[in-house]
């Protein structure tokens, strides 16, 4: 390499430390900081006992017609699958070759269902339902599902309370994988 080139090669060098250096303590400047409120608005975790859910409630009635508008195009009719997920059915399948792993035969608790609806669905515009749709959405599933019944409303005191068909072997792999006959 010559004089010239390596001349030049330090400067390049050298202007791209200065470059990176200064990157790093001010950052791309893109976007602007999320404000609380922003912030706040989607902090909408729920957990396994309830806590963190909000005021509101829903029957499987309501949901129903909410299921038709803003999820049947993509998981089927009543739950049934495709083109996305099947949300319904498969109970007593996980140990089988092939399990279904649905809402009702795999999910461990009701509040992760409405957690999930509420802050992911629907996918094409998350977060866009109203906690009432959300509480009627989550049961109308549990109704197709079996697990309430048809006049059953959900809210933040019911919906901790409902037990999910297979919340009790839903930890199995975290204690034994082989006492169940998984590797």
């Amino acid at each position: 390499m010559s004089m010239l080139n390596l001349a030049r090669f330090a400067v390049c060098v050298s202007a791209l430390g200065w470059v990176a250096a200064t990157l790093a303590q001010e950052g791309p400047k893109l976007g602007v900081p999320a404000t609380p409120a922003q912030v706040a608005a989607w902090d909408v975790s729920i957990a396994p006992d309830g806590k963190g859910l909000p005021p509101g409630s829903g029957t499987p009635g309501q949901g129903a017609a909410i299921y038709t508008a803003h999820c049947q195009a993509c998981h089927g009719k009543d739950g049934a699958g495709k083109p996305n997920d099947r949300l319904v059915g498969g109970q007593g399948t996980l140990r089988d070759a092939a399990p279904v792993r649905t809402i009702g035969s795999y999910w461990p608790y009701a509040t992760t269902l409405f957690d999930y609806i509420r802050r992911a669905m629907p996918y094409v515009q998350p977060h866009s339902l109203s906690d009432d749709e959300a509480y009627a959405l989550t049961a109308y599933l549990l109704r197709l599902n079996g697990v309430i019944g048809e006049n059953d409303v959900m809210n933040a005191k019911t919906l901790p309370a409902v037990k999910m068909p297979n919340r009790s072997n839903f930890d199995w792999a975290y204690r034994d994988p082989a006492a169940h006959g998984r590797r």
